[in-house]
């Protein structure tokens, strides 16, 4: 699935991606391929995602939305910064 975390200023992370992690209003959630259809709203916390080789990026959010539809994934977030990739 193709992944986009988006803030007003730049673009934190655009590409594949087997997983990503959250962090939700109601608490963590976890989208992967072939996920249903989704819109949330998101709240402050750490987004994971490990792309298709299983590297693993971590990016800090002061909340926003995400949309999830056929495999693409568009996190749109108030601010935020890359925080680590290991």
């Amino acid at each position: 699935m193709h992944v986009e975390i988006i803030t007003p200023e730049k673009v934190l992370h655009s590409g594949k991606a087997k997983l990503i992690q959250l962090p939700g209003e109601s608490g963590m959630f976890e989208i992967l391929i072939n996920h249903a259809p989704v819109i949330s709203s998101l709240k402050e916390g750490k987004v994971k995602v490990i792309d298709q080789e299983g590297k693993k990026y971590f990016f800090e959010i002061s909340g926003g939305v995400v949309e999830c539809k056929s495999n693409n994934v568009i996190v749109l977030a108030n601010n935020g910064i890359a925080a680590s990739e290991s």
